[in-house]
């Protein structure tokens, strides 16, 4: 049974601060559209958070964490305990996450849906646990719908508390080992794709691991065939706990108006499925990275998307997006900082 908050409408941009941002681009000191996509992402902002002068003080970062089932068909690096230690990592600061969260004077939080190994107390995570891990996907559909629609809420509720904070951009990040597996299973259902055009290496599997993947996909596509041409079906039989919750989070992120930046091909899948849900929500993305995974470029492609970086990231956990939020700033700083040509003195502006 399908949540029923998942229908709930997106909010619309504002149409009225688009027009009057891109008004004011057309007054400050500079040749029209020299500064680039700068200029679009500031107008891009303004209809986002309704006013022509968009900021971007207040980023909240969001990393879902949970375990999956089908790790037991040898398709990650590292073993499934790294999920939990990851989890301390993150709180106590020592993640690439948790550096480019400092760095950016961004809010950073935790959630733990489900990991195989118990990380015991830890102050500063979030206890959203649905079960140890998703169920093997090979075998039978990776949650059941109590557990799907419980990873759902996990993400809107993530984003209510942004809100409730004052965000005015939302970060979603994730960990989980074999979570690449679940997100390439996910796209090849979306898109249509075979296993083999959207497995890549992950934390770092050879040749032969990236084979042994796309095999392992292979049969959990065939199983669950039948359920496929359902999105929220597909995201029930292939998906993460972490991965739900990501594709909640980007639909309350458009039901309540809040811009979301978003990461590489894990995040990127689970907005795919947002997208398909509620096609509102991709007024909503901004998209930070063109990931180093070979199947982000198609999920991007089935977005209409154009990242802002193309650094060959393929970290997750939300690096990417933190990494981009300067250009966002700076964007913003542009924008408002800038003379037009009638406050500087200089001839050339619109007549």
């Amino acid at each position: 049974m399908t949540p029923a908050w998942l229908s709930l409408p997106c909010r619309a941009p504002d149409a009225a601060a688009a027009e009057h941002a891109e008004a004011r681009q057309a007054q400050l000191t500079k040749p029209p559209a020299s500064l680039g996509r700068l200029e679009a992402l500031a107008v891009q902002l303004a209809a986002l958070q309704g006013r022509e002068r968009p900021s971007l003080e207040r980023v909240q970062a969001c990393v879902f964490a949970a375990d999956h089932g089908v790790a037991a068909q040898g398709v990650s690096a590292f073993p499934q305990a790294v999920t939990a230690q990851m989890l301390r990592n993150f709180v106590t600061g020592g993640a690439a996450v948790s550096a480019l969260a400092r760095a950016q004077g961004a809010a950073l939080e935790v959630v733990n849906l489900g990991t195989a190994h118990d990380p015991g107390p830890l102050p500063g995570v979030i206890d959203a646990r649905i079960a140890p891990m998703t169920a093997d996907f090979t075998q039978q559909p990776a949650m059941t719908a109590p557990q799907l629609a419980a990873a759902l809420d996990a993400g809107r509720q993530a984003v209510q508390r942004a809100v409730q904070a004052g965000a005015q951009l939302f970060i979603a990040g994730e960990m989980g080992i074999a979570n690449t597996t679940a997100a390439a299973a996910l796209a090849c259902a979306l898109l249509g794709e075979p296993p083999v055009a959207l497995s890549g290496p992950g934390t770092g599997l050879d040749d032969a691991g990236v084979a042994r993947k796309a095999a392992v996909i292979e049969r959990a596509l065939a199983r669950h065939a039948a359920q496929l041409h359902d999105p929220l079906e597909a995201l029930r039989c292939l998906g993460g706990f972490e991965i739900a919750a990501l594709t909640g989070a980007a639909i309350a992120c458009g039901q309540a108006g809040l811009p979301l930046l978003v990461d590489g091909f894990i995040v990127t899948a689970a907005v795919l499925a947002a997208c398909r849900l509620a096609p509102g929500v991709r007024d909503w993305l901004l998209f930070a990275h063109r990931s180093a995974e070979p199947g982000h470029a198609r999920l991007l492609t089935a977005l209409d998307a154009n990242p802002l970086l193309a650094l060959e990231l393929r970290l997750g956990e939300g690096s990417g997006a933190l990494a981009a939020v300067p250009l966002l700033r700076l964007a913003c700083a542009l924008h408002q900082g800038m003379a037009t040509f009638a406050e500087a003195g200089v001839t050339g502006g619109p007549r």
